[in-house]
């Protein structure tokens, strides 16, 4: 499963590990993603969502159902641009 918050979009970043001697070699950033099952009150379901810890931050302060909301959203706009 590809290494992408749900909510905020962030992907893993691209970089260099630096030595004592600045040798560079490559690293990845990796976001903190974590899976997390959210309860929907309105469908009485669980949904699970691979978000990051700032994904966690925006749910608590916008709540669950405004988030669906975005995600499916930026999801039609997406395959609207596609075609």
């Amino acid at each position: 499963m590809a290494q992408v918050c749900q909510v905020t979009g962030k992907r893993p970043l691209v970089g260099n590990n630096v030595s004592h001697a600045n040798n560079k070699t490559k690293r990845r950033f990796n976001p903190n993603l974590q899976e997390h099952r959210f309860w929907l009150e309105t469908e009485k379901r669980f949904v699970k969502l691979r978000v990051s810890a700032k994904g966690m931050r925006i749910i608590d302060k916008k709540g669950i159902e405004q988030v669906l909301q975005d995600i499916k959203a930026r999801q039609q706009q997406e395959e609207e641009t596609k075609e």
